[in-house]
């Protein structure tokens, strides 16, 4: 379920100092009820790939993928370290000294940091800088599950067009189907 920017927002996250200058995209509602010490598990699930997207939402990352071949907006000189400094070099000292977290397998994103209560991957290409920032919180149900938040930084006009072209497949198709398989893969992995 997409929730509102306060969720976010209201959150006295790490993320927040590390990202001024990139604009919230939305934030969702995790299907992982758990525990407090259950993001570890959350994060493991989310970097091994499990689970897969429907056919609409896999398609459109396909046609994505191809498009980003076809125009070089995925290669390596546009990308962290090249383009982009990566956040990585704007942590405090406990978060560059903790742990970063493992890097997910099936999508092209770096793990920045990992906290108890917080996992933080990126990926920069020609097109955006973007966070995904997974927070652990209280759920109204006295447990705990997961947050999603997506931060962006697109680059230049060309970035903010392709965001904005690309907002209603994410919010209509792609979230969605990420959030489900997000659950899917949770419920089996209580099993």
């Amino acid at each position: 379920m997409r929730l509102p920017d306060t969720a976010h927002t209201s959150r006295p996250w790490r993320i927040h100092t590390l990202t001024p200058d990139f604009r919230l995209e939305d934030v969702w509602e995790l299907p992982t009820p758990g525990g407090p010490d259950d993001l570890q598990r959350l994060v493991r699930q989310m970097v091994t790939g499990q689970g897969h997207f429907s056919g609409a939402a896999r398609s459109l990352f396909a046609l994505r993928w191809k498009i980003g071949r076809l125009f070089g907006w995925d290669r390596p000189d546009a990308g962290l370290g090249a383009r982009v400094e990566t956040l990585r070099n704007r942590l405090p000292a406990d978060l560059r000294d903790g742990p970063t977290g493992p890097d997910p397998i099936a999508v092209p994103l770096t793990s920045v940091y990992l906290t108890d209560n917080e996992w933080v991957a990126e990926l920069a290409n020609k097109t955006v800088h973007t966070v995904m920032h997974i927070g652990w919180v209280p759920d109204s149900r006295g447990g705990y599950r997961g947050q999603m938040a997506v931060l962006v930084k697109p680059n230049g006009l060309f970035g903010r067009a392709y965001m904005a072209a690309i907002r209603p497949f994410r919010h209509l198709i792609v979230d969605p189907a990420l959030i489900h398989m997000i659950g899917r893969g949770w419920q089996r992995s209580a099993a």
